[in-house]
């Protein structure tokens, strides 16, 4: 069992620049021992300490199997998101976790599964998406929405066609505003759902994105025949301990980082995109 408190040096491997403001850093821990030991669930996350600045609240973006790196997708939004920005390959990082409760992504072989994510959104469930593509015959149809406010946003074009190539499996990309080049759809992600072939007693929904988008994307679903405890909602608050105790990120009665970030739909609808919660 590791320790909740205690920080592990792991070092930047590699960096990319995904766009202008985000990035993706690949870690391994100085201990390899550690390194060896260490496990993920796909959703969770990791609380990244930058030395003298602070700790901020990060998703996994791995598959679980990746023992020798562990991947970080980063929007540069704050103070720490900018120091973090400015490392380069060789240094280092303290790291707390993992943390949260992750995706049903055990829960959910044998069904087909629908992602739909929104912006950077697409981050907390590229994990959930590799898990099942590493086990693709462990699964039914697999779909992947992801919207975008315009084609400049786009990151992860490698994995969308690498996706795409896989037996059973739809991926669509839409932008809220699209452009000359732009190939795809136009409009809001949500608006693809309507046409998704899929059997609604057998299929399990995963979303993460900006709030009104996730309660949108989970009422379309939830039209489309599937249970309001087989939709899955991976939450946003300001996370600042990772363990429930400074209370930054309370939703109602529950703490998003240790009762989440995922929630069934059910649990939360009611909180959900509402002032105070």
């Amino acid at each position: 069992m590791f320790d909740p408190y205690l920080q592990h040096e792991a070092e930047i491997i590699e960096r990319i620049q995904e766009t202008d403001d985000i990035f993706t850093i690949k870690l391994r821990f100085t201990d390899p021992e550690f390194n060896k030991a260490y496990s993920f669930h796909p959703g969770q996350f990791n609380m990244l300490y930058l030395y003298g600045v602070g700790e901020v609240a990060i998703s996994i973006v791995s598959d679980p199997t990746e023992h020798e790196m562990y991947s970080h997708t980063i929007r540069v939004v704050g103070r720490m998101t900018k120091g973090l920005s400015k490392l380069k390959e060789g240094e280092r990082i303290g790291v707390r976790g993992p943390f949260g409760r992750g995706w049903p992504v055990e829960e959910a072989q044998g069904k087909d599964v629908v992602f739909v994510t929104g912006g950077l959104g697409c981050a907390p469930v590229v994990a959930g998406i590799n898990y099942v593509v590493q086990r693709r015959s462990e699964y039914g149809k697999l779909k992947i929405l992801q919207g975008i406010k315009q084609p400049s946003d786009l990151i992860y074009q490698d994995r969308y066609d690498a996706w795409r190539k896989q037996p059973d499996t739809e991926v669509l990309l839409s932008a809220d505003k699209g452009g000359e080049n732009w190939v795809w759809r136009t409009g809001f992600v949500t608006s693809c759902i309507e046409g998704l072939d899929i059997d609604p007693a057998n299929s399990i929904g995963m979303t993460c994105g900006p709030e009104p988008m996730m309660r949108i994307a989970a009422l379309a679903l939830a039209k489309k025949g599937l249970a309001e405890n087989d939709i899955y909602l991976s939450m946003e608050r300001n996370m600042h301990c990772g363990i429930g105790h400074c209370g930054h990120c309370q939703f109602g009665s529950a703490f998003i980082c240790k009762d989440g970030p995922v929630f069934p739909f059910a649990e939360i609808k009611d909180l959900i995109c509402k002032p105070g919660f």
